[in-house]
């Protein structure tokens, strides 16, 4: 479903989804919640992303209002990304999130007790 036919049912979870969806975007996002980032500093902490796949996320997050992207016109480029307004106020829907994955891990856990 695209964005403009979650729009037009309203349907918040649905946009919510579309905003993240992206295997990294989510890890952006808690790397960003300590501050301001390089784009080199992103891609050590991400080591397996591809150059290319980490600037799509980028660009994405940055259209989607949750990233700031801050150029300073110096030799080499030097390039710095931050949480934007409506990024940090997704930190909260970041911790609830984290604390489902710590009890559903608890789950898994006791799951294999069982087995």
């Amino acid at each position: 479903m695209c964005r403009k036919e979650l729009l037009e049912i309203g349907c918040p979870v649905g946009i919510t989804q579309d905003v993240i969806r992206g295997k990294w975007k989510l890890v952006i996002l808690y790397l960003l919640k300590d501050g301001i980032m390089r784009f080199s500093e992103l891609q050590r902490a991400l080591p397996s992303v591809r150059q290319g796949y980490l600037t799509q996320q980028l660009r994405e997050l940055e259209k989607d209002g949750m990233i700031n992207r801050e150029v300073y016109k110096v030799i080499p480029p030097k390039v710095e990304y931050s949480l934007a307004d409506m990024g940090v106020r997704f930190l909260k829907v970041m911790e609830v999130m984290q604390e489902w994955g710590r009890e559903y891990i608890e789950y898994l856990h006791q799951q294999e007790d069982v087995q």
